[in-house]
């Protein structure tokens, strides 16, 4: 197969979605690979070093889209994008699709067949291509609400964990998946009092078992949300619902109830966010306040590291995206449960209930497709 991956262009997005490792392990199945110059530098990684695994490279991302038949990315495509997509071209990437009408219609009206990392789903409900930028933007996610809260960059002038002689700030997790848990990990760690929400008692109860003393558990209701945000000095939204828009836990008239300064993170953004208030926003300018509330809703938040992130990416998406190359997408599909979820739209239809049903839109089952 002939592979293609091109530059993202996504603003302030530095990764790329394939290692000169994974070209050369693509290679090795004999498959092309062309990849667009400069498309690894923000990642750490020169075009010579493309080369030499055995890439060839093209001048443009619309050399790459019309060569290749499955491109492989890492952000959703954007608009100088959509007229590059054409009728059966795979993509595979980050599509997000619910939280843009937009880009799904532009996906639908091409006919290409979009398979979205965010929704291959093993059998467990683990979602293994969005588990490690979900590592790496929960760990951020502290990381980024921390120095947000510092009086210069207009938060409330706290330190996570304090010193002795002072309190320390009061960090809320909604949700107890892989962004919260990392989230969480990393304020505890800091010295944090973090209480962590989530709807499943299963995963409360495993989660009060492993964490440290500074972390404690809630059920999330709006009830208890609304309580203990009133003393937040820091709020991490987690909140996860496969390919569908995330749900809002903080409403807008809840801000007005925390206090001056403090910081919500909304790693849902991508997702429509679990916060009313949200909006993408960009590395370049990544918080607005509202209500004197500090709100950071960078949504593409891995692409700040991206030598850690592309390698991270790269090693859960290369062994399917082998699959794909080395059978053609129906027959990977069909022999691989998890895989097949991932499928979204395929020649104009959409195939992924979530995203049909946020734009009332008709769905069709992928199985009917291959």
């Amino acid at each position: 197969m002939i592979i293609g991956v091109p530059r993202e262009i996504k603003p302030s997005e530095n990764r790329v979605a394939l290692t000169p490792s994974g070209v050369e392990q693509l290679k090795m199945h004999g498959h092309i690979v062309y990849v667009e110059s400069d498309a690894g530098v923000g990642s750490g990684y020169t075009n010579d070093m493309y080369v030499d695994a055995g890439a060839e490279m093209l001048p443009t991302a619309a050399d790459v889209y019309g060569k290749a038949e499955m491109i492989i990315k890492v952000k959703e495509p954007i608009a100088p994008e959509y007229p590059l997509m054409r009728e059966g071209q795979i993509l595979f990437t980050y599509f997000h699709f619910a939280a843009s009408r937009e880009l799904t219609e532009a996906v639908v009206k091409s006919r290409a067949v979009a398979i979205a990392y965010e929704t291959v789903e093993n059998p467990d409900g683990s979602l293994p291509l969005l588990i490690p930028m979900s590592e790496v933007a929960g760990r951020m996610a502290t990381q980024e609400g921390a120095k947000f809260l510092e009086r210069p960059m207009g938060g409330r002038g706290v330190l996570l964990g304090g010193v002795p002689g002072t309190p320390r700030a009061n960090v809320m997790v909604l949700g107890g998946g892989v962004v919260g848990t990392n989230a969480t990990k990393m304020a505890a760690g800091l010295g944090a009092n973090v209480t962590i929400y989530d709807t499943n008692l299963q995963r409360l109860r495993y989660l009060d078992d492993v964490m440290p003393a500074n972390v404690s558990t809630e059920m999330s209701t709006r009830y208890n949300i609304r309580e203990n945000i009133r003393e937040a000095d820091l709020v991490i939204g987690g909140v996860l619902i496969p390919g569908a828009k995330a749900p809002w836990l903080v409403t807008r008239d809840m801000l007005s109830e925390m206090k001056e300064g403090a910081v919500i993170v909304d790693v849902s953004v991508d997702q429509g966010g679990c916060v009313e208030t949200s909006k993408p926003t960009t590395h370049d300018d990544p918080i607005f306040v509202v209500d004197g509330v500090v709100h950071y809703g960078v949504a593409n938040m891995p692409g700040a590291v991206p030598y850690t992130s592309t390698i991270a990416l790269t090693n859960a998406t290369l062994p399917y995206a082998i699959q794909i190359a080395n059978k053609g997408y129906k027959q990977a599909l069909q022999d691989n449960a998890a895989l097949l979820k991932g499928l979204n739209v395929v020649n104009g239809k959409v195939t992924y209930k979530g995203v049909a049903e946020a734009f009332d839109m008709e769905y069709v089952e992928p199985t009917e497709c291959i």
